[in-house]
This record gives structure tokens, C-alpha cells and sequence, in this order.
């Protein structure tokens, strides 16, 4: 007869316990706890296009409501490609070189799982945005940090080299690059991402690059896909989406575009995740690759608007920010303000404040950076981001 109750088994895969939940929707859950306006999650509290919306209530009525192929519908992924010849420079084709998936960042996880494995290193440079850590955990990679070097977190060409040379004989498999930046607004130039063209070329390493911002750029800033330079079309996967460029981030319309060989790895485990992003949305997003050059053209206007008039205000109260060159994140630094860590003062002012940001130090691994700074997202209406400027003002201002 047993006299005690066995040892209870670990029902937990070790791997969760790697990382944490996401800091970014904590936020936003915060915000809802305690009526705060939602400065924390990218996604815009205006209407996405009408015509878009349209869109998507036509495929609804026409019955696109089964299943479509795996990797993306015919029509879709032609129009991706065409986009990607278009504006990106990289030569596509529907047929062998794209495939949709439930958002951006259902293309990092698949990209990730097709194309590395059990200890491999994967280079991340930090500040990353949150899902890249857990990517790599999943997939059985080992992360290696590479520091962007503030105040303009640029690329430190030597630590670089260092990384690219791998440990103990052994070469990383891949870097994920992320450009425009999350959450610094960097817009890297066609000489940065050279040099990891040519580290890339140099120690075949394959490039993932989340492109998810691309058509969010001012000042002038123009986005280079790394695909484009030297010889990293056969060696790059190149993610994007609709999320961010038509305001519909609950979509969850993104892709990958690889040569055929990746691409065929990645459909594979795309489809046993997911089966397929939604038909109706897919068929919707057709309207969206057809949209004129005047959309893009308002949008770079809107967002100039939006984070000019949020940096002015930021920088008024003595917050110190980083002029983001693409994206729609404000880092600001608030020691002027602020004596505590960004943990402390994002709950303050979630709590207290009434306006929701996200803890900086959540987009490090290094412990102790971004301790002084929190991200603020700005794709809000003009009255959001007046209210939230002034609850702000009340308690810091």
C-alpha cells in the first residue's frame, strides 16, 4: 500500500521558463485595469481605411470563409511579390518566394523553427522588440547579444566582427535584424547594413529582417532591404506584414519573402502552426497592395504630425527623447523627472497618471539598460495624444 504521494512530475516544458510574458500587453492590460490612455501597444485607436473595411465585409458576403491554400491565396501572394519588386527591390515571385502568415510575428516564430535548431547561435541586437528572445528559446537557438551603442544606437562595427566570428570555432547561424527599429526609431542606412551584408557573406549567416515599418519614414529616411545588397537575396528572409502600414494590426496578415529553398522549410512549418492566415482578410489585403502612392504619402504626413507634436511635449517636460527616423515609438529617457527605474515610474503613471508606456529595460537582456527610459507609441488620434499629454503634464510636467 502506498504511504506517500509521489514526487509531482514538471508538467512545464523547461523552455517557458526562459522567458516571460509579454511586458508590452501587461501594459495594455494595466491601462484597462485602471482607464489609462494606451501609450503602451502599437496599434492605432482610429479607423483603419474604408476601403479596406469594405473590402473585408465584401469577402465575408462572397463566402471567403474556408480554408485558403496553406502559404496564402494565388491572388495575394502575387501582389505581395509585385510589392516586394516594387518597393523593396527584391526580386519575387508568388509562386516561390512568399508566404502569409497570422502576422509578423507568426513569421519570426516559423522562420525561426524552419531554419534553426537545438544550439545554434542566433545574433540579436539589443534593444530587440520582445518576440525575437522567445523565438529563439522556442526553436532551440542560443542568443548572443550585440549592444546598439547609444545616443543613436548605431552598429559597433567591432563588437560585430566579434560576434560574427562565433565561439569555439563555431559560426552563428543566423542575425535578425529589425529595421525601422523597434523601440529606438532607427532607420539603418544602406552603409550599416553593408557591413552586416558583407559579416553575413563573409561567415554564411543568414539574415532574418523584420521589415514590419517600412513604409513609416521621415525626414527623408529611406528603407534599404538588406535582401537588396550584395549577395543576401539567396540568404535573407524578409518579414512584413499590413499591421502597421493600414492601421489593421488585428488582422494578422504578415509574410515572409525567402529564396525558394527557405521558403519551401518555412511553409512547411507555417502550415502545422497555423493552417493559414484568414481568407476573408487575406482577400481583403489585395485592396491594401492596390492602394496609390497619395496613402503612403498622407500616412508619412499623419505620423510627422503625430510625433513631432508628441516629442515637443515629451522634451517640454523634461523628458530627454530619441527623434525616431521610422516606426511610431518615442524612447524617452525621464531621470529629469523621475527618480525611480522605468518599472516604477510606468506603474506610477498607469496608475496614477492615467497614461499606459512600456518599461524600456523589457527590451533588453543586459541587466541594468534601459533602467531610465520608457516607450511611448503615437499612432493615436490628435485628441488621444493631447489628453495623454496632459494627464502627463499633471504629474510630471
Amino acid at each position: 500500500m502506498r504511504t506517500s504521494k509521489p514526487k509531482a512530475r514538471e508538467l512545464v516544458s523547461p523552455r517557458v521558463k526562459l522567458f516571460t510574458d509579454s511586458v508590452i500587453r501587461e501594459m495594455t492590460r494595466l491601462a484597462a485595469v485602471h482607464g489609462a490612455i494606451n501609450m503602451a501597444q502599437g496599434y492605432p485607436d482610429f479607423a483603419a481605411p474604408s476601403v479596406l473595411k469594405a473590402a473585408a465585409a465584401r469577402a465575408v458576403r462572397e463566402d471567403y470563409n474556408q480554408y485558403e491554400i496553406t502559404w496564402g491565396s494565388t491572388e495575394l501572394r502575387a501582389a505581395i511579390a509585385e510589392k516586394a519588386r516594387r518597393f523593396n527591390g527584391i526580386q519575387a515571385t508568388g509562386e516561390d518566394n512568399v508566404t502569409v502568415t497570422c502576422g509578423a510575428t507568426e513569421a519570426m516564430v516559423a522562420t525561426m523553427l524552419a531554419l534553426t535548431d537545438s544550439d545554434d547561435e542566433v545574433i540579436v541586437p539589443e534593444p530587440f522588440y520582445e518576440c525575437y528572445l522567445p523565438s529563439a528559446i522556442i526553436s532551440g537557438a542560443r542568443v548572443r547579444h550585440v549592444q546598439l551603442k547609444g545616443p543613436g544606437f548605431g552598429f559597433d562595427e567591432e563588437e560585430l566582427k566579434r560576434a560574427f566570428s562565433g565561439r569555439g570555432g563555431r559560426k552563428p547561424k543566423a542575425i535578425i535584424i529589425n529595421t525601422p527599429n523597434n523601440p529606438t526609431g532607427r532607420v539603418f542606412s544602406r552603409s550599416e547594413l553593408g557591413l552586416l551584408a558583407d559579416l553575413c557573406a563573409d561567415n554564411g549567416v543568414l539574415a532574418i529582417t523584420d521589415e514590419i515599418y517600412e513604409q513609416i519614414v521621415y525626414d527623408g529616411a529611406k528603407h534599404v532591404s538588406l535582401a537588396t545588397l550584395g549577395d543576401m537575396a539567396d540568404a535573407t528572409v524578409t518579414i512584413s506584414g499590413a499591421s502597421k502600414t493600414y492601421s489593421v494590426t488585428g488582422w494578422r496578415i504578415g509574410y515572409t519573402v525567402a529564396e525558394k529553398r527557405l521558403t519551401e522549410a518555412i511553409r512547411k512549418v507555417h502550415d502545422f502552426l497555423t493552417v493559414c492566415a484568414p481568407s476573408p482578410l487575406q482577400r481583403a489585403a489585395l485592396t491594401a497592395y492596390s492602394l496609390p502612392e497619395s496613402y503612403y504619402t498622407s500616412l508619412t504626413r499623419s505620423y510627422t504630425r503625430k510625433r513631432d507634436y508628441l516629442m515637443k511635449s515629451l522634451e517640454a517636460m523634461g523628458f530627454d527623447c530619441l527623434k525616431p527616423q521610422g516606426a511610431y515609438y518615442i524612447l524617452a529617457d525621464f531621470r529629469a523627472v523621475w527618480k525611480g527605474d522605468d518599472v516604477s515610474f510606468a506603474e506610477h503613471m498607469v496608475k496614477d497618471g492615467g497614461v499606459a508606456m512600456v518599461p524600456a529595460s523589457s527590451f533588453f537582456s543586459t541587466p541594468g539598460l534601459g533602467k531610465k527610459q520608457v516607450r511611448l507609441a503615437f499612432p493615436k488620434q490628435d485628441r488621444t495624444l493631447r489628453e495623454a499629454v496632459e494627464r502627463m503634464r499633471k504629474r510630471v510636467g
